[in-house]
């Protein structure tokens, strides 16, 4: 059943990280827009705010990356970019209302504990310095095992990380190999024992379906191994195939793909492991322990999610990105950065400020994006809700939405969704193709050829 539903809903549309998509932005807006931005958003929803730190250097670059990163072609080039990074820290920070409170950092990349960790702890205490944090306010890092030693974990931990990803992406040797990526350099129990012992929160674990040599059985027993370790989050990421992007993935063309077949196959192993054994499914992708704080706020209908993954209502913010290539995700506008490493750290030196494009919402963009992430992130959707938060009618909202129930039929047919006039219910086996459904709810879509990766 959950193989045949994929099969059927795997059709190109946007992923909605964002609303409206990345597609929208334009270089028309400028750095004085995202100053001014900024300058708004002391005054916007939410008060809270997040933090975002790209690290875009990686010691070896992994053929299925569709990431903004390289290598750092001279020894010079990261402690360049470190400076101009704090630059910009400092500089947008003096924008920011200091009554205003951080309460969710999150480093990624890249490979971000590949840095020196001199550098780590030298832009932590930047941000706190510049910035006030909430008492237990969440503070990640993805990192890459295959870079990650017992004292890199005690040197996080006394910088104040709490919770820690692992970036696994498969736990056989040939997979890796295919994909130019290096194994864990510890025993991945080992990691995990002394993550634990260090008094971390929560550790993450990032999985890819659909590489070279992935077959079910060898995929089946890295849900086995990753069961054995028991996080308390896991990802189970869709390899998306997109060689005009990176053009490394034509190698894995040469090795082999799995069918779209086949890889629903693997999503499906997983899916049906994981639940088996007590984990959660959280939005389209993500899995956690019940007792976790996603599995809560997805109880109670507070799940929310940024670039950067899902989060709770309580710690998420509008999002303030530092680092060439990442999006800062105000209440009015998105701005994303210069792309290119180099072109940044100039851009910085020269300007203070990196925007290399962004976009500013409209009211009525506003009013769907909050439609639409209901819908992503907890499978649900009440129009009094939403048109009470907004000081509109239930009729307004529907029109902003240009919402009509015929749009969802297809997916009530098939017992993927329930409605009545009020809300709007996914099931479970809805929330695998929640990305169509949330189309349903976009004013402004608009799918052209090669615009799209597929929603699955």
């Amino acid at each position: 059943m959950v193989d045949n539903i994929l099969l059927k809903y795997n059709r190109p549309g946007p992923r909605y990280t964002s609303y409206p998509p990345a597609t929208f932005f334009h270089t028309g807006y400028s750095a004085e827009d995202y100053k001014q931005s900024v300058i708004d958003s002391n005054h916007e929803k939410p008060e809270n705010i997040s933090i975002y730190i790209h690290i875009p250097f990686c010691p070896r670059l992994c053929h299925f990356c569709g990431c903004n990163t390289g290598i750092a072609k001279e020894k010079n080039h990261i402690e360049r970019y470190v400076r101009a990074l704090i630059k910009e820290i400092n500089t947008v920070s003096a924008l920011i209302d200091k009554k205003r409170t951080v309460t969710q950092v999150h480093w990624g990349g890249g490979t971000p504990n590949s840095i020196p960790y001199e550098y780590v702890a030298e832009i932590m205490d930047t941000l706190k310095t510049n910035l006030e944090f909430k008492n237990g306010a969440e503070i990640a890092m993805e990192c890459s095992p295959a870079y990650l030693t017992l004292e890199n974990i005690d040197t996080l931990s006394e910088t104040g990380f709490n919770r820690i990803s692992l970036g696994v992406q498969d736990l056989h040797r040939e997979v890796l190999d295919a994909v130019n990526r290096l194994p864990s350099l510890l025993p991945m129990d080992v990691l995990f024992h002394h993550i634990r012992e260090k008094g971390f929160k929560s550790i993450n674990l990032d999985l890819i379906y659909g590489l070279p040599k992935q077959t079910p059985e060898l995929f089946a027993d890295s849900i086995n191994q990753v069961l054995a370790l028991s996080p308390d989050r896991l990802v189970t990421f869709s390899y998306a195939h997109v060689p005009w992007f990176n053009k490394s993935m034509e190698k894995l063309e040469k090795i082999g793909l799995p069918t779209t077949e086949e890889k629903f196959r693997l999503f499906g192993l997983a899916y049906e492991m994981l639940t088996l054994n007590g984990y959660v499914p959280v939005g389209l992708d993500h899995y956690a322990k019940p007792s976790d704080d996603l599995s809560i706020a997805l109880r109670e209908k507070k799940l929310h999610r940024n670039f950067q993954g899902y989060c709770t209502r309580e710690t998420t913010g509008q999002v303030y990105v530092f680092g060439s290539s990442g999006i800062s995700q105000l209440w009015n506008s998105y701005s994303q950065n210069i792309k290119d490493y180099q072109q940044y750290i100039e851009a910085i030196e020269n300007n203070d400020f990196a925007v290399e494009r962004g976009y500013r919402l409209t009211k009525r963009e506003i009013i769907s994006r909050e439609a639409i992430n209901s819908v992503m992130c907890n499978g649900y959707l009440n129009f009094d809700e939403i048109a009470n938060k907004f000081g509109i009618s239930e009729d307004e909202l529907k029109n902003t939405l240009q919402y009509s129930a015929g749009k969802l039929s297809e997916f009530v047919n098939d017992g993927l969704v329930t409605l009545d006039n009020k809300s709007i219910r996914v099931s479970q086996q809805g929330m695998l193709i929640v990305r169509n459904i949330a189309m349903a709810f976009d004013p402004q879509l608009e799918v052209k050829q090669g615009m799209y990766s597929k929603t699955i």
